[in-house]
């Protein structure tokens, strides 16, 4: 493991990272390791060279003094060649054999003179900083508790344990050793903690960027949808309508009809415009043009006369003056008459249209009826097409309903309901409606 790679330490205890690629909060938390150990080598060098100083204080000379201070000396030599190592690759071979080195010389200070304990304190922090084996750190704290406290009640002099000295030693070695043991696995515990709030970190950053993707699909998806019903709504509309009012005008051309010709080619021409305002409008994402400057009545008015001078069909329009909705709720009507209109066109082969909006104490309704030839006994094939499923998604985005059906007396009836929402119950307030009825071509 190269030393990019570093993990944190404590091992299987402390839920060291695997052979897996680290995701960018455990990289994080790794690079903060890489940084931190270099102040865990500055810590061991100041308490070793204490140690050693301590020795020289105390007044430790002669054979004791060269075998301590050569311990010490070996205790740097062996941190230097494998344990600083160690404590960045995480490689355990290297960081076990310092381990026991450490331990061994410091054992063998202890045997000179009871200040070696000052060397305890970097090994014991040592031990649970190398290696990541939980069994392993308990059995190399265990053998330097014990190996101190024999190492204290040896006698250089007789060669031998001194039995009441190892009573007095033993006590404080196991306090010590329980302290070891207890700091080392809340250590563990703590690092445990730490990684695993870097892969839920990892995860969570995971989520939001999935999340985001998600939500941008959902919204590229979501325009795609709003601009291809706004162009089957409008452009779509008006191009067959340019089609068959070019058609109409060749066919009067052909019957030498000229001035018929030219009232056709005049819709043309104001068909082409008002398509041309709607692409501009699409463009720009704002309201439909006829809804611009206007109110919905007005527009609808447009919508009716245009669409007789086009067919031909006898179209009755009944709206209130000022209908109080949103800018919302006068596309989705617009939209929807205009939609029911192009059905009209395409499949009714009617004489007669009415076209009404009302409010009242539930909400809005507009109706398109005509006189046509209805709907077929399976209506699927009418229903289920682009427009009327646009249409209901329209309504039902502002929470109305779509009702399709054959009309009393013969014909179709399209009837979009709006609720009344925040708008006030009482109708009062809307003027009555007006009532045009268009004719032909004029």
């Amino acid at each position: 493991m190269t030393t990019a790679e570093t993990p944190p330490p404590g091992g299987a205890a402390a839920g060291v990272v695997d052979g897996t690629a680290a995701d960018a909060a455990t990289a994080e938390l790794d690079g903060t390791w890489a940084r931190d150990v270099r102040w865990w080598d500055v810590a061991f060098y100041v308490i070793v060279v204490l140690s050693a100083l301590a020795l020289l204080a105390a007044g430790v000379s002669g054979r004791a003094l060269l075998v301590s201070l050569a311990a010490v000396a070996t205790i740097l030599v062996t941190y230097l060649a494998w344990g600083r190592r160690a404590a960045r690759t995480r490689d355990q071979v290297p960081a076990h054999v310092y381990l026991v080195v450490a331990i061994a010389c410091t054992l063998v200070v202890v045997g000179q003179d009871a200040l070696g304990t000052l060397l305890l304190f970097a090994v014991f922090t040592q031990i649970w900083m190398l290696s990541e084996h939980l069994w392993a750190q308990v059995v190399l704290c265990v053998a330097l508790a014990a190996g101190t406290a024999l190492a204290l009640a040896f006698d250089p002099q007789t060669g031998r344990v001194e039995p009441e000295e190892l009573a007095s030693a033993a006590p404080q070695m196991g306090v010590a050793l329980a302290f070891a043991l207890s700091l080392g696995l809340w250590t563990a515990h703590t690092l445990r903690q730490s990684e695993r709030h870097a892969r839920l970190v990892d995860e969570l950053r995971a989520t939001q960027a999935e999340l985001g993707r998600a939500s941008h699909e959902a919204g590229v998806l979501a325009e795609r949808e709003r601009v291809a019903q706004e162009i089957h709504d409008t452009l779509a509309q008006g191009f067959t309508s340019v089609v068959m009012l070019a058609q109409a005008a060749s066919a009067d051309l052909d019957r030498d009809a000229t001035d018929a010709a030219r009232e056709r080619l005049a819709l043309v021409e104001s068909t082409a415009r008002d398509n041309l305002a709607e692409a501009r409008a699409l463009v720009a994402a704002s309201a439909p043009a006829p809804l611009q400057g206007s109110t919905l009545g007005e527009a609808l008015r447009r919508l009716v006369d245009r669409f007789a001078d086009e067919t031909g069909t006898r179209v009755e329009l009944a709206a209130p003056e000022s209908p109080r909705l949103s800018s919302a709720e006068d596309v989705v009507l617009l939209r929807s008459a205009q939609e029911a209109l192009t059905n009209v066109r395409r499949h009714a082969d009617a004489t007669a249209v009415r076209v009404e909006l009302r409010q009242d104490a539930d909400g809005t309704v507009l109706e398109v009826t005509d006189d046509g030839r209805g709907l077929p006994v399976d209506a699927s094939g009418f229903t289920e097409g682009y427009g009327l499923r646009g249409m209901r998604e329209r309504v039902a985005a502002e929470g109305g309903r779509l009702e399709v059906g054959p009309r009393p007396g013969g014909g179709t009836r399209v009837a979009v309901r709006l609720p009344a929402g925040t708008r006030p119950a009482d109708p009062a307030g809307v003027r009555p409606a007006a009532t045009s009825r268009t004719g032909g071509p004029r």
